[in-house]
């Protein structure tokens, strides 16, 4: 069974909310305020602050059942089940604090008070990826990357010097190996010739 709250001031009993409500960061919290019987088409407000005589009124009903919304804060009476609703939307670190339900009269407002805590946001999902991967992504790609490039340089001039001993070879060894051929070339066109013209003088003298 609910424990119904201290009584501070007369009337108290008429009114009574919850002893302590949180809400989330962000978010949104609601109170309901049940009152008794004959107070229907009173107003009804909630007001902030720890002191009663200083707490300021965020919002008021205007004694029907018709929702009103100052700011964050709405409140919309339910006359027919004798309580009413409030509703803070947005909620901040420093909403939290106490505050009174309340039905406006003559002389004396009825109220109860009620606690307020507001509870940190926490981290949302996409936080946390991004945190690891600044964290450990940029150390193995850069050395991987690194790598290629360092062992790319030998290879390419390993090519060129390639290329240029083919080229020594080729402007070297060719004039040789031509010279080589004319040489062998001019050698065996004597003979050719002095065989031809031994044959003709033995044709001659026959």
């Amino acid at each position: 069974m609910e424990k119904v709250p201290d009584l501070c001031f007369p009337g108290l009993s008429a009114i009574r909310g919850p002893k302590a409500v949180s809400g989330l960061e962000r978010g949104s919290l609601t109170v309901q305020c049940r009152y008794g019987q004959g107070w229907e088409t009173y107003k009804k407000w909630w007001c902030r602050g720890a002191d009663w005589n200083l707490c300021t009124i965020l919002v008021k009903t205007t004694g029907s059942e018709q929702m009103v919304k100052q700011g964050r804060v709405s409140i919309m009476d339910n006359q027919r089940d004798h309580v009413f609703t409030v509703t803070m939307e947005e909620l901040r670190q420093d909403d939290a604090d106490t505050y009174w339900c309340g039905i406006e009269r003559t002389g004396v407002d009825l109220g109860d008070k009620v606690k307020v805590t507001i509870d940190p946001a926490p981290t949302t999902v996409s936080d946390t990826p991004t945190t690891n991967t600044t964290s450990t992504a940029p150390v193995t790609p850069e050395e991987t990357q690194v790598s290629p490039t360092v062992t790319s340089h030998p290879s390419n001039s390993r090519s060129l010097l390639s290329s240029v001993h083919f080229l020594l070879l080729v402007f070297l060894e060719v004039p040789l190996l031509l010279s080589m051929l004319g040489a062998v070339l001019w050698v065996n066109r004597p003979q050719r010739n002095s065989g031809g013209m031994q044959s003709q003088l033995g044709h001659e003298n026959q």
